[in-house]
């Protein structure tokens, strides 16, 4: 017992170093060679931590009842971790502080391709790695540990799931990189931009686009143009959506490029914009780029103020309410287009001429992603095959054995820019035990924080009554997707006009319409029957920060 009690002791010594010293990485991730010389401190750290819990007394002891379980996770977890500092993150450390986040920034408008090669190679085999030490620590049975125990296994186990994730980005990324800045031939994406004030499902109305021309490496803006003004409305839909879309969306998606975020996939989003654009103009669509203001905020965080030639600085304070509500306030229609074109010229040069913090970046663009508000479409299947899995690809909510999802998909009905003053707020819950088949809910609310005197703002913001619903007011219309395989229960809405069925791709789909005047409120519940699974979620269009937030929600 004295021997078990002094090498655990000494192994929880260099377990705690080793932490520290990865904290320390963290914090400075710019800092290649730092990282390089801590990841060497830390591999040595875990290497130590494992010969101490894994001499012949302690295998010896791990038969014993109930000792022996605590001691075998303790050698597990110290083993896992050990492999990940010692042979996983060690090759990709050491090729990316040679390829470094600098080897990302333009030069000229061009960015070297010829480093991310290694870099694949290297990301590649570290997920390999930590994905089998990850599933080991999975493995162990946490019922009879300790609690203390059981929570430094369950704390390893999402320390390994995040860095999987991460080196399986990476990974991802070195892979479809070098295809997209045209290493293998010149490209063009087309790049819209998603407008939030006027919700479409997935996140707002098409605005500006920009057609962005890659070759070897370089970079240029070769076409700018309006959803609004430039393409407009076509007599005939650009492909066929389907029946049960066009059952309740009607033709528009495929008829107006600024209903394309209409539908919830992206995919689907994409290939529209793709056709209408090359219907439009001629020229070849290879992908389709998808962002919105917030994650041009998030970007101006990593580039710095950018100055406008309307004499504006634009920056990561003032991009959502400048780009979202003040230039309504400021211009006419086609002054509004002028603008955001100005503004989207205007950040990508300073992207192309490097004037950018390339880290700093990378982590603006992670975060977006993660929020559903960066999308992309190649029309490369083998290209596209690498972003599967990930929230890139704007899909449909998935339901599998671990996780139930619901859908809630928002749409402005009124013509207007009105959705910069409304807020969402969605919370779901299972309303019976784990084990078998059970119950589930989805509370959703919306509310038109909009000021009293609403009406008077511009038609622009309002839409003037040019849809039929009265200045000030706001009509949405949201299409709440119910799990796969779920059964409806119940389904209740707070004025009691009751909600329109469809289906999408297997999925049932309540589709629900509010109308708010300022000050107002609306909710809906929708219950479902469907197997029961350890997450519940529920997928919502991506709006301004600040504007949602979760529901307790109710199985009364």
């Amino acid at each position: 017992a004295a021997w078990l009690g002094v090498r655990g002791y000494l192994a929880y010594g260099h377990l705690t170093a080793a932490q520290r010293a990865a904290a320390e990485v963290t914090r400075n991730l710019d800092d290649t060679d730092a990282a390089t010389a801590r990841l060497a401190d830390i591999a040595a750290d875990t290497a130590a931590a494992r010969s101490l819990t894994s001499d012949p007394v302690w295998h010896a002891a791990e038969v014993l009842p109930w000792v022996g379980d605590q001691l075998s996770a303790v050698a597990t977890v110290t083993a896992a971790v050990d492999d990940v500092a010692g042979k996983a993150l060690t090759p990709l450390v050491r090729v990316a502080s040679d390829f470094s986040a600098g080897a990302l920034k333009p030069v000229d408008g061009r960015i070297d391709v010829s480093g991310f090669g290694e870099m694949h190679d290297a990301a590649e085999a570290t997920t390999a790695q930590v994905t089998l030490a990850s599933d080991t620590v999975d493995d162990i049975d946490r019922t009879a540990l300790l609690p203390p125990l059981a929570k430094a296994v369950e704390d390893v186990s999402g320390l390994l799931a995040s860095v999987e994730t991460g080196s399986d980005a990476v990974s991802r990324a070195t892979a479809l990189m070098p295809a997209i800045l045209g290493a293998d031939g010149p490209r063009n994406y087309l790049v819209v931009v998603q407008n939030n004030a006027e919700w479409r499902s997935l996140g707002g109305i098409v605005g500006a686009m920009a057609l962005v021309h890659t070759e070897n490496g370089q970079i240029s803006l070769a076409a700018q143009a309006s959803a609004s003004g430039d393409i407009g409305k076509l007599r005939d839909p650009v492909l066929d959506i389907g029946p049960e879309l066009t059952a309740f969306m009607q033709t528009r998606p495929a008829r107006y490029m600024q209903n394309a975020t209409q539908v919830p996939s992206f995919p689907l989003a994409a290939q529209i914009a793709q056709a209408m654009w090359e219907r439009e103009y001629g020229v070849r669509v290879d992908g389709v780029i998808s962002l919105d203001p917030v994650t041009l905020s998030y970007m101006l965080a990593a580039t710095g103020p950018v100055a406008l030639p309307t004499g504006d600085e634009l920056t990561s304070e003032n991009a959502i309410p400048l780009l979202l509500n003040e230039v309504y306030l400021r211009y006419d229609g086609a002054t509004q287009d002028a603008f955001f074109q100005v503004a989207a010229a205007s950040v990508f040069a300073k992207l192309a001429a490097g004037d950018v913090a390339p880290s700093a970046l990378v982590s603006a663009l992670a975060k977006a992603g993660d929020e559903e508000r960066l999308l992309i479409w190649s029309n490369a299947p083998e290209e596209q095959a690498i972003l599967d899995g990930t929230s890139l690809q704007g899909l449909l909510p998935v339901t599998d054995s671990e996780r139930t999802s619901f859908g809630v998909y928002l749409n402005d009905a009124t013509g207007s820019k009105m959705d910069y003053y409304m807020k969402v707020g969605t919370g779901v819950q299972w309303c019976t035990a784990p084990g078998g088949p059970a119950e589930a809910v989805l509370d959703v609310s919306l509310k038109n924080d909009a000021p009293a005197d609403a009406a008077a703002l511009p038609p622009s913001i309002t839409g003037g009554g040019g849809f039929g619903t009265e200045a000030g007011l706001t009509r949405t219309t949201g299409y709440l997707y119910l799990p796969e395989g779920a059964s409806l229960l119940s389904s209740e809405d707070s004025d009691g006009s009751g909600f329109q069925t469809g289906t999408d791709q297997g999925r049932t789909v309540l589709i629900w319409s509010s109308l708010l005047a300022p000050g107002q409120e609306a909710s809906a519940s929708i219950r479902v029957r469907t197997p029961w699974t350890p997450e519940l979620s529920a997928q919502v269009t991506p709006v301004l920060p600040g504007t949602n937030s979760e529901l307790v929600a109710s199985c009364g």
